[in-house]
């Protein structure tokens, strides 16, 4: 054997030699190319493989877009709850804004009418209706407040007091059909006396009678009061002429006269008084904050 391992020697380490590359060629082959059992089985599983690939692509996607959406929401609401606070913040700041505005005019109204006494009060309550013919202010006699004093807003004339009790008084404007001021034509100086109307009140109008046919008097002119009062103050704008007629009789005329004071929307008001003058009607016996 030894002997024939020598004198082979040569041949067996050549076929050797062949074996183990032929070895090395197979096996990367194999890695090379796939057996056919290899390549049937791929191509069955790969198309799974990229359908849970998608499937796996969108579920993610789907959690990310659901989030997203409702961390949107979130965030809308939130955004929509801010703006409901800062539209009331706004309001709020608004309607003060407004009273401080017209506290001013009213303040202004005071330094106008210097020798008159004179107090800011609120409407707090009002007769059935539309307009304010008949109201209730916050301010009585605890107050220094009695009756026939002067009511007046920025715009002009509103009415007087009626009667007061101790923390309320009533009131009128010059709408309600008791109400009588002496006015006067402030471009021509003709006299006459504005009156409240039943037939007009739903109009937000009364009239000015007892005009002199002669009277020079037009559509347009602006309306004071008179100093032919001993309870209101001359000269405090009351409205202007909407329309003139004259009477059946001939003898004078009358206007519609159309308050220069918004008498719908009474807030603040400023009363004066003259000091003492025209009669005074107290309540002092209510104890009760509102009539």
């Amino acid at each position: 054997m030894q002997q024939f391992l020598e004198r082979h020697k040569k041949h067996i380490i050549r076929a050797v030699t062949l074996v183990l590359v032929i070895v090395a060629v197979a096996a990367s082959w194999k890695n090379i190319n796939a057996t056919l059992l290899e390549s049937a089985i791929g191509v069955v599983v790969t198309p799974f493989q990229d359908l849970t690939t998608g499937i796996s692509s969108w579920v993610n996607t789907s959690i990310t877009s659901a989030r997203e959406k409702r961390d949107l929401k979130t965030e809308n609401e939130e955004l929509k709850t801010q703006i409901a606070d800062l539209l009331a913040e706004n309001k709020r700041l608004s309607l003060y804004d407004e009273e401080n505005k017209r506290l001013s005019a009213l303040l202004d109204i005071a330094q106008r009418y210097p020798e008159l006494e004179s107090t800011g009060t609120s409407v707090i309550a009002k007769d059935p209706g539309v307009w304010y013919d008949v109201f209730t202010i916050d301010k009585g006699t605890n107050d220094q407040m009695t009756a026939n004093m002067v009511l007046i807003a920025p715009e002009g004339l509103v009415g007087k007091v009626l009667e007061s009790g101790l923390t309320y008084s009533s009131a009128q404007s010059i709408l309600d059909s008791r109400s009588s001021v002496p006015a006067m034509s402030l471009r021509t100086g003709d006299l006459g006396v504005v009156k409240g109307s039943y037939t007009l009140l739903n109009e937000g109008l009364c009239t000015m009678e007892y005009i002199d046919a002669e009277a020079e008097i037009m559509v347009g002119d602006e309306i004071v009061t008179s100093h032919l009062s001993d309870i209101y103050p001359a000269g405090i704008p009351i409205g202007k002429v909407a329309e003139l007629e004259t009477d059946p009789n001939g003898l004078t005329k009358y206007a519609i006269i159309e308050p220069f004071v918004d008498l719908k929307h009474l807030t603040t008001i400023l009363a004066v008084s003259k000091g003492g003058s025209g009669e005074t009607t107290q309540l002092e016996n209510q104890t009760e904050d509102t009539p």
